[in-house]
């Protein structure tokens, strides 16, 4: 394969990376090799004074492939990952200390691996153009950068800046990476060789500021102060179960008071360490290999064409059908949004107005593009205005008789092609699907809250759902450039069915007498964004105890009420405490935050000893991976990854853990079993193993193949 070629004129090479058939250049073995190969010949060679590295892609060079970590490496031990690292680390030095000024012209995005290269330059120039950005974003994949990264940048700019930047993992334009130091020269797309050729006529000395002899730094008190204040707030902010932010802060900290070799070194160590932590390959596994399969179209059924809207319904106007009709018209898709009345329906419209007004107010969109989105939707009470509409989804009241008049209403006006969508969070899609004329057409999209900011879809596949609604769902899904996942049809389908089981299980432990602080600290130590107990401030106790409610009119004495419906019942009915809008359940609030009600210890007294930390996370993250595992044995989910996708995604399940399942693979099946087994005997049947379970136990299977993508 190749990837580089090499152009030498009147003494100044280029070398342009382009990797034989590929999207974008990525570091690989092959490629190091090429570089090394590559940047030896041009040493030697006298007739060359200057090196210019630049890309024949759109993009100048992005980092490793995750895939090719995820797969490849995935038996490496420590050793094997040191060497990796090293292997790049060294051809980086080859680059910097080749005796000749190398300049890289960043023609796009230069990002992780393709950033690490421009660094080991003597210098770096960018097109001052929309495609260009730097940045080191191996922290949101459970990484650091592993060849010189974290020591370049933090010599070039200094430690805390240096920080600032790889502790968000952020990407940045060119003219923000100009101001921050990340490069030194912005040049017009078109004269970006003319810039780099001009300054290697310059005749600079070809030596880093790191290779002079006041290469160590020492640092002061201040700064010693400041990088402690991080580590402090590093640990507050994720605790004990993301290692890379921790071994970056090391790095920086710890690296700038050695020499060069042996910062890259340490560098090297610390980034082996987390490249065969498990929980890195979690991360990666979900948050970016099986996410970007999903939003490629990896559940689409095949034979279908690929289609998109120009035209869709949304029908309701509250937050989440506002939500909707903005994310359609985000993507160019002209909405009908209908409510009750022209009022409501307009005010479902101004939402999109205030997201719009924030982005204009920030300079992220103008004002021109804002009102260009702001005219695809059109607010109105009429159901003669849904002709034309290729997809109407509904996203009325949680009752299944408002659901079925809204769903006859509309599809009287619908062509015989529309497909009808419901936003429902709970209801069954085939029992929704009752009311149309044409159930093969109805299918389950359900959305999160609030729409413009997260990108899960849960489609929903009912009995009768067609395998071509399914793939226009998945098209249209597609097109909103979100992540769906596939559930077949249940009760609470698959997240709200899971989701529940968290809140729950908080709700009982309040009524076992355990500390409600100790709760809501376990989950955030863990890694949830949020407390059960804050939570169930936040959506109202009413709903799951609606959800209970329904369920019992519907199966009767078959149905078990899950775990914290009696608390929940008490907190509402007895003690008048349902929601923060309410004026709080198991808080209260005021202008200077909120606190846990002082009247939960007369109301849930407390017991007299109190379980560890480690025992109530360990209830709260198994409940939820348990009930994952159920709905995957009972079909409602059929691919691990989607339910990964849809814990980490959907409801903020740690993305440490991959997802549920991948927790249960990272715990190991057998220890998982084991552990459910005495958590049953403790709190009750709902943490039982299922037979299924303890099969894959003593097969000592796993739900993600080691080497799958």
């Amino acid at each position: 394969m190749t990837y580089l070629s090499v152009s030498i004129e009147s003494g100044i090479a280029t070398l342009t990376l382009d990797g034989e058939g590929a999207a974008v250049n990525t570091v690989s073995p092959g490629w190091i090799d090429a570089m090394v190969e590559t940047f030896q010949r041009l040493k030697g060679d006298s007739g060359v004074r200057g090196i210019i590295v630049t890309s024949g892609k759109p993009g100048f060079m992005a980092g490793a492939d995750l895939k090719y970590i995820l797969n490849e490496t995935a038996h490496f031990s420590e050793r094997d990952a040191f060497a990796f690292s090293q292997r790049a680390s060294k051809m980086h030095r080859l680059v910097e200390t080749c005796g000749k000024p190398v300049v890289a012209a960043i023609n796009g995005f230069a990002l992780g691996g393709g950033y690490e290269l421009a660094l080991a330059c003597h210098r770096r120039i960018v097109a001052n153009d929309g495609r260009a950005s730097v940045g080191l974003p191996e922290v949101n994949v459970g990484l650091l950068p592993g060849s010189g990264g974290t020591q370049r940048l933090a010599r070039m700019i200094g430690a805390l800046p240096a920080l600032d930047v790889l502790l968000t993992g952020a990407s940045y334009r060119p003219e923000e990476a100009l101001k921050r130091g990340l490069v030194d020269e912005l040049a017009p797309g078109d004269q970006l060789l003319s810039h780099a050729r001009a300054w290697i006529e310059g005749d600079p000395v070809p030596v880093q500021p790191w290779d002079r002899p006041d290469q160590i730094v020492s640092r002061g008190q201040d700064v010693e102060d400041a990088l402690a204040d991080r580590k402090a707030a590093l640990l507050a902010r994720y605790g004990a179960n993301y290692p890379a932010p921790f071994a970056i802060l090391a790095c920086v900290a710890i690296g700038c008071e050695k020499s060069f070799e042996e910062a890259l070194t340490f560098e090297s160590e610390q980034f082996a360490r987390l490249m065969t932590d498990p929980r890195t390959r979690n991360i990666i596994r979900t948050t970016f290999v099986n996410k970007g399969l999903a939003e490629k179209g990896s559940r689409r059924p095949p034979g279908f064409e690929k289609t998109k809207v120009a035209k869709i319904g949304v029908l309701g106007a509250g937050m989440m059908g506002a939500g909707i009709a903005y994310a359609a018209a985000n993507a160019g898709i002209d909405v009908v949004l209908l409510d009750m009345s022209a009022a409501a329906a307009a005010k479902g419209k101004a939402y999109a107005e205030r997201i719009l007004a924030k982005q204009v107010e920030k300079g992220a969109k103008s004002r021109e593009a804002a009102d260009a989105i702001l005219s695809r939707i059109t607010p109105t009470q009429d159901y003669g205005d849904l002709k034309g509409c290729e997809l109407v989804v509904e996203a009325v009241f949680e009752d299944t008789a408002i659901k079925a008049d809204v769903v006859k209403k509309a599809e009287a006006v619908l062509g015989a092609d529309a497909i009808f969508a419901s936003n429902t969070s709970t209801l069954p899609i085939t029992k929704l699907a009752e009311a149309s004329q044409r159930p093969e057409s109805f299918i389950g999209l359900h959305f999160f809250s609030p729409v413009e900011r997260m990108d899960l879809v849960e489609v929903i596949r009912g009995r009768a759902t067609s395998d071509a609604t399914l793939a226009r769902g998945l098209d249209f899904v597609a097109q909103l450039r979100k992540t769906p996942i596939v559930v077949n049809d249940s009760r609470g389908f698959y997240t709200s069915r899971v989701f529940q089981t968290f809140i729950h299980e908080g709700a009982a432990m309040v009524g076992e007498g355990v500390d409600p602080a100790l709760i809501e600290e376990a989950a955030k130590a863990i890694g949830m964004p949020i407390g059960p107990l804050a939570l169930l401030d936040e959506v109202t106790l009413d709903l799951p105890l609606k959800i209970v409610g329904q369920a019992i009119a519907e199966e009767g004495e078959a149905y078990t009420p899950p775990c914290g419906a009696p608390v929940m019942r008490r907190m509402k009915d007895a003690l008048g405490r349902s929601s923060r809008k309410a004026g709080g359940a198991f808080y209260t609030y005021s202008e200077s935050g909120k606190a846990l009600w002082s009247g939960l210890p007369e109301a849930f007294p407390r017991a007299a000893q109190q379980p560890d930390a480690e025992e109530v996370g360990k209830r709260l993250l198994y409940v939820q991976a348990l009930e994952t595992a159920r709905c995957l044995e009972e079909g409602v989910l059929t691919h691990a990854a989607d339910a990964d996708l849809g814990a980490v995604l959907g409801w903020g399940f740690p993305s440490w853990t991959g997802g549920t399942l991948s927790l249960i693979d990272t715990v190991g099946l057998e220890r998982f079993v084991a552990e459910c087994d005495r958590l049953a005997q403790a709190y009750g049947p709902r943490f039982a193993p299922t037979a299924q379970l303890r099969a894959m136990a003593e097969a000592r299977e796993r739900f993600h193949p080691i080497c799958a993508a």
